[in-house]
């Protein structure tokens, strides 16, 4: 795979992720791990907010707020895009916290 698949397939869950690091490792070039870093920050960024939900959904009994799980989805397909047309571009919302985390990444 070349790196704007792996790029897009890093959007895909946690296992698009792992397959997208672990294969991308030896030929990854600065647009797969940009992806890389923004598609990890939005796997934790996944959970966070799902635990979240969860509590205050519990507490509240305000269904409309599930609605608000919805937000990863659609910076998913977000960065989905941005993977496809070969764009170093953050995600909205969180992006910007996650350019200059995961040095393991490289």
């Amino acid at each position: 795979m070349d790196n704007k698949t792996l790029s897009i397939v890093s959007y895909i869950t946690l296992f698009g992720w792992l397959i997208s690091f672990f294969i991308g490792k030896e030929k990854s070039n600065s647009l797969l791990k940009y992806h890389l870093k923004q598609s990890l920050g939005l796997i934790l960024f996944s959970i966070f907010l799902s635990i979240i939900l969860n509590i205050v959904l519990m507490v509240t009994k305000i269904g409309i707020l599930g609605l608000l799980g919805l937000i990863p989805l659609v910076l998913m397909i977000i960065g989905i895009i941005n993977a496809a047309n070969n764009v170093e571009k953050p995600l909205p919302l969180i992006g910007k916290i996650f350019e200059d985390k995961f040095s393991f990444i490289g």
